[in-house]
């Protein structure tokens, strides 16, 4: 099990499928002051939820958040996953073919999400 508060590997993001796995999944991340990551099944098909909100830290800055809808966008584009909402504590993408692919993504926007967390709480913000 990873240390709480780092990026989870794809064998390691929870399956939420089930409302009560979602809710222990949750409680577990604000427990331990973790990004909330997760996939579940909808249907034949899946989807990715990430929510910042699950722990303490900076909002991530619009700048930032530029970084993962450009990431999401692309998804879309290829068809990987068919629709993202990106805000700057909540990312959802659902639609995606393969649970393995949900999971990769998923590991891939938590690790990205806590890196941005990271770098903004250690490099104090300009005055604009």
């Amino acid at each position: 099990m990873p240390t709480p508060g780092t990026p989870l590997p794809p064998s390691l993001v929870p399956d939420c499928t089930k409302p009560e796995a979602h809710h222990a999944a949750y409680r577990s991340a604000k427990a331990n002051d973790m990004i909330f990551v997760c996939v579940a099944r909808q249907g034949q098909r899946w989807k990715v939820e990430l929510d910042a909100f699950s722990c303490s830290g900076p909002t991530i800055p619009d700048e930032a958040v530029a970084i993962l809808r450009s990431a999401a966008e692309t998804l879309v584009l290829t068809d990987a996953v068919t629709q993202a909402n990106i805000a700057p504590d909540y990312i959802s993408m659902w639609a995606i073919e393969t649970e393995q692919r949900a999971r990769e993504i998923a590991a891939a926007f938590h690790a990205v999400m806590h890196g941005l967390r990271l770098l903004y709480t250690a490099v104090p913000t300009q005055q604009r």
